[in-house]
């Protein structure tokens, strides 16, 4: 059978003598001797039955240990997973060491192999040409220089503790930008420390430390403007508590921290962080929006990251259409304007699927950038929409995930949805003003009269008004190439019926053609999957490229 015990064989004595009883404390952040990402907690130090000398009990962060704090069925301690702990003796962890030690080690100490691969580039031949080490030996010269940097990244070095007073302070005065990502700090107090020590620093992060929740006596730290705090256990009480010791953050991150909730510390909405305009919240649990509407009176917040949560619905205060929480006049207070200088919103990767969620978005009031990929709602496998539908319904986004809409863009889109409306709701026009409320207004804008015959009108005339140009473009590896061909088509032709066009247009008839709609904006084209569906179903329009591609 596998031992758990890292490193070391079974022995008969159970004595806890020798070096090996000198070292670790419960709680410690360690990693093992010659690998400093394999970062843990320290859950145990003692005897383990079997087995000689004292051992440590590690709970791994990224679990890859042994066994759950158990071994031959005594219980040491409890580990995050099944597998997540080990015992390894004290001579094969590091309890790290000061800042400056992990800075002379990265500026000023030999290359690793890796490091020197970054120094070779491919020629054309895919040979490895040496740059001469020129670039890093001058960057060398200069880092050496520690009382000139401006900006360090010590990530995964080790790093657990500021070092001696006044050590920082006299050896990189200048520094402004700090990155600490994988070390294993965790107290507040050498955080602190650290701060004190560089008045010009201005970025910190802290990333994938797992720091302490108790944050209680940290110093005024205001040169301080950007925070990341991305995997490092912190919960919202904590981040409460470094609003007055950090009083002029601008951008704070928080991802993966597995946040459910934001909770105030005395009241029922955040207060203070008055020059916070960046607040990064992707990656964790959040699944109400009521919880972010906690967040409605930090008046200088312009962005606002929320992807990959589990957010299902979104609403605006006072325009709630499915339930609104009680006393919500009374958290937000009737004279202020909820998020009012929010001019970025992210939520990808949530759960919306309801057009109340988009139609709220045009009540925050200075809204133009926001991010709605990966939701139910644009997914046409799940029924979503596409691209040009959700342009029209929001009559301010400028950004939308990530692609810029130009006026152009704007034009065609809506011009489309209003046609598109027509074409689904033409005889209910109460359902059209409950489901469309930009419809009328756009109608009216773009000038667009109800589709009826006139009198008199013949047969060919009505069919020539309700026509639209598409290009279609063969790309079918196996087809070969072909010229794209401009069609004037009715908008009630269904995707089989093109597909049959397809194949006569482009004389194939070995290959059963697949068709995409290529939108501008949009990474990806939209693949024109149900054959029964029209092609203003599909929000094809004027002027839309449709794709020919072969099925597989």
């Amino acid at each position: 059978m596998q031992s758990s015990l890292d490193t070391e064989k079974p022995i008969s004595s159970g004595s806890i003598s020798g070096p090996d009883s000198v070292g670790f404390l419960i709680g410690q952040r360690v990693h093992f001797v010659g690998d400093t990402h394999r970062i843990g907690t320290v859950k145990y130090v003692g005897a383990v039955e079997g087995y000689g000398g004292n051992w440590v009990g590690v709970d791994w962060d990224n679990g890859d240990g042994k066994h759950d704090g158990s071994h031959n069925g005594v219980r040491y301690f409890e580990a995050q997973g099944p597998k997540s702990a080990s015992f390894v003796r004290p001579h094969n962890l590091s309890s790290g060491f000061p800042l400056l030690k992990a800075l002379e080690l990265r500026y000023h100490g030999e290359s690793t192999k890796e490091e020197e691969d970054e120094m070779y580039v491919l020629s054309a031949s895919n040979k490895r040409v040496s740059i001469e080490l020129l670039g890093k030996d001058k960057i060398q010269n200069k880092l050496s220089q520690f009382e000139e940097l401006t900006s360090a990244s010590l990530a995964y070095l080790g790093v657990s503790s500021a070092g001696p007073p006044g050590h920082i302070n006299t050896t990189i005065p200048r520094l402004k930008e700090l990155d600490l990502t994988g070390n294993l700090l965790s107290d507040w107090r050498e955080i602190a420390a650290i701060c004190k020590e560089l008045p010009a620093l201005v970025t910190l992060n802290l990333s994938y430390n797992i720091m302490s929740h108790d944050i209680s006596g940290m110093p005024l730290l205001n040169h301080i403007n950007v925070v990341v705090l991305n995997h490092t256990g912190i919960g919202w009480k904590q981040v409460e508590m470094l609003k007055d010791p950090i009083p002029l953050v601008e951008e704070l991150h928080l991802m993966g921290n597995k946040l459910r909730g934001i909770t105030p510390l005395s009241s029922d909405i955040v207060h203070g962080f008055d020059s916070l305009r960046l607040l990064n919240l992707e990656n964790n649990f959040i699944a109400a929006w009521d919880e972010i509407l906690k967040l409605s009176q930090l008046k200088r917040l312009e962005q606002l990251f929320l992807n990959n949560n589990c957010i299902s619905h979104i609403w605006y205060p006072d325009h709630n259409p499915l339930s609104e929480p009680p006393n919500s006049h009374e958290l937000l207070g009737e004279s202020f304007r909820p998020f009012q200088n929010l001019r970025c919103l992210l939520v990808g990767g949530n759960k919306i699927e309801d057009f109340s969620s988009i139609d709220t978005l045009n009540l925050f009031p200075n809204l133009l950038d926001i991010r709605l990929s990966e939701n139910p709602i644009v997914d046409p496998r799940k029924g979503g929409v596409p691209r040009f539908v959700l342009i029209a319904r929001l009559a301010k986004v400028e950004i939308l995930n990530g692609s810029q809409v130009s006026p152009r863009e704007r034009k065609d889109s809506e011009i489309r949805y209003v046609r598109l409306v027509m074409s689904k709701c033409q005889d209910n026009p109460e359902e059209i003003k409950k489901l469309h409320p930009r419809f009328a207004e756009l109608k009216k804008f773009h000038g667009i009269e109800d589709e009826k015959a006139a009198t008199g009108a013949t047969g060919p005339q009505k069919m020539s008004s309700s026509l639209i140009s598409i290009t279609l473009k063969c790309v079918a590896a196996s087809i070969g190439e072909k010229v794209p061909l401009t069609k004037k088509l009715p908008a009630t032709t269904t995707v089989g019926k093109l597909k049959i066009l397809c194949e006569s247009f482009f004389k194939i008839k070995s290959v059963k053609p697949k068709l995409f709609l290529q939108e501008e904006g949009s990474p990806l084209p939209t693949l024109l999957d149900d054959d029964m569906a029209s092609l203003i179903d599909f929000g094809v329009g004027n002027g839309s490229t449709i794709l020919v591609e072969e099925e597989c």
